[in-house]
């Protein structure tokens, strides 16, 4: 082979070379060209990221139930209830209004899901929260941020309360069942209305009087003449047999209306204090609702609560 003949073949060799090479240049030019738009991609998502971190989605901290040591002389639902129940009243504004699970709130208060499941129940009949199935259980957005302070005592505490005056029996029937009880007896047209005066022993003076409405097929057992004697709430239990598993009692002010002033012998829109007793049977039935109406320089009203 002639020099000029190898020269040409190196020629050849290296422009076969430089067209392979060229599309090799162009799929690394591709390649370059997919990390300049990744690139894009990341500062894009770096800008993004940088913009979040400068401005923060809130989110609202997560609720957190208050510590609680238990009493053992009082049931363990009721603690929780009400525990769980200032929590909720008194949480932050903008608290999470989910709840941790059943589980995670019995493992908080050291006890049963059983117990918590009751506790829950309550809050739940009060209207402080809502219960989903699969999605969790919610403080409801309606939640009243006041509300009436609650005490558990016994049914021998309400006798003794009542105890203690002389008693007058100013009139008792069947009445067509009130507007405002419809919620306590459902299942009822009528109720049986008893209406007493209470005066003090020693100066006669007027202290209270009380409106019960009653079953009228409780009513249907009670001696009027016991109403002179004891409280209706010791006529129920230890007279005719009513099994009461509980008395909710609320006591607010109010302004004397012209029965009550002329009864209680107070001038007319004078401040009283009103207590509503809704008495319940072993059953959940409303068995008596009473109201009382004392006068406020006569009544007093004492509540010892044990921190152990």
């Amino acid at each position: 082979m002639t020099e000029s003949q190898e020269r040409a073949g190196a020629d050849a060799r290296r422009a076969d070379g430089d067209a392979t090479t060229g599309p090799g240049d162009a799929m690394i030019g591709t390649g370059t060209g997919g990390d300049a738009a990744i690139g894009t991609d990341r500062d894009a998502v770096s800008g993004a990221g940088s913009d979040a971190r400068a401005v923060p989605v809130p989110h609202p901290p997560a609720f957190a139930p208050d510590s609680l040591v238990l009493n053992r002389k009082l049931p363990l639902w009721y603690q929780v209830s009400q525990s769980l129940r200032a929590s909720i009243l008194g949480r932050p504004q903008d608290a999470s209004a989910r709840l941790p699970t059943e589980e995670q709130l019995a493992a908080h208060y050291a006890v049963s899901v059983l117990t918590m499941r009751q506790a829950l129940k309550e809050l739940e009949a009060e209207g402080l929260i809502s219960r989903h199935r699969r999605r969790g259980t919610f403080i409801e957005p309606r939640a009243r941020r006041v509300s009436p302070v609650r005490l558990l005592g016994s049914v021998d505490a309400i006798v003794a309360q009542q105890s203690g005056e002389a008693t007058t029996v100013l009139g008792h029937g069947p009445v067509p069942l009130p507007g405002d009880l419809a919620e306590y007896f459902p299942d009822c047209a009528e109720v049986t209305c008893y209406r007493r005066l209470r005066r003090d022993e020693e100066s006669d003076e007027p202290t209270n009087w009380a409106e019960n409405a009653v079953r009228p097929d409780i009513a249907a057992r009670i001696d009027v003449a016991d109403l002179e004697r004891w409280p209706m709430t010791k006529v129920l239990r230890d007279v005719v047999g009513v099994r009461i598993s509980r008395i909710t009692d609320t006591v607010e002010a109010r302004l004397a209306d012209p029965v009550t002033a002329e009864l209680l012998q107070v001038p007319l829109l004078s401040p009283i204090l009103h207590y509503t007793g809704v008495t319940y049977d072993a059953e959940g039935r409303v068995v008596d609702v009473a109201r009382i109406r004392y006068r406020g320089d006569r009544f007093s009203f004492s509540v010892t609560v044990e921190a152990h």
